[in-house]
């Protein structure tokens, strides 16, 4: 399993779904976003969590946070190695739940409660992933991307939150800083996502190409380490 992370509105959904249709090899699983973006009462959760950072963080994180781990493990019980899944528990940590701790949106309290149920599922229950793909986009793109979506969720989201996300995702893949000692085994494939991969064929093929060579490259290393998998590109 590997997984693709980014910042909102960086594309990773409409790149995954392009992926698979393009490497008939590969499945995916997108973000269960649906259990934060429904709406109760009239608005979503996340749409609160804009409104009114203080009162619904912890709420909106340990959802995530539950939501995330159930997919974890329901994708490696398949024991696919060819499956790629939109976001994961270390980004839900390292860079969303962290960056409202530092805004003060999580008490001290609150932060430690959610970092024993991190640490608890991220060495107990959720394997290591064979390697993360981020989709690297500079926050006023992304931002414009959230507007043209125009989710209502959305609406009150500032490029100056993601600025601070992308930073976090910057510390957490290319820095690695103050991350679990065993990621920093697994690696990481950089994807400049810049330009329009979503229009521009060549572009996208580039990508795409980057993807499966990176596969290729990671499943090798647990042929020679672990075996037994295959790649359908290696036989």
């Amino acid at each position: 399993m590997y997984i693709l992370e980014g910042n909102i509105g960086a594309g990773k959904s409409t790149f995954l779904k392009m992926l698979e249709k393009e490497l008939s090899y590969l499945t995916i699983g997108l973000e269960p976003k649906n259990n934060w973006h429904e709406e109760v009462g009239g608005n979503s959760l996340l749409y609160q969590f804009y409104q009114k950072p203080k009162r619904w963080a912890y709420t909106l994180e340990t959802l995530t946070l539950f939501s995330r781990v159930s997919q974890h493990k329901t994708e490696q019980e398949q024991k696919n190695p060819f499956h790629i899944i939109e976001r994961s528990i270390y980004s839900g940590n390292y860079c969303f739940a962290k960056n409202c701790y530092e805004n003060g949106f999580l008490t001290e309290i609150e932060w430690k409660a959610y970092q024993k149920w991190f640490s608890f599922v991220a060495t107990e229950v959720c394997q290591l992933p064979h390697g993360f793909i981020y989709l690297r986009v500079d926050p006023v793109t992304c931002h414009e991307h959230a507007k043209l979506r125009n989710r209502p969720s959305e609406k009150f989201m500032t490029v100056g939150y993601l600025k601070q996300i992308h930073q976090h995702h910057e510390s957490f893949l290319i820095e690695k800083n103050d991350i679990l000692a065993d990621l920093f085994t697994v690696p990481v494939l950089i994807l400049d996502a810049h330009a329009d991969f979503e229009h521009n064929r060549s572009v996208f093929e580039k990508q795409c190409a980057a993807v499966e060579d990176f596969i290729i490259h990671t499943q090798a290393q647990m042929i020679r380490e672990d075996g037994p998998y295959i790649s359908p590109r290696l036989e």
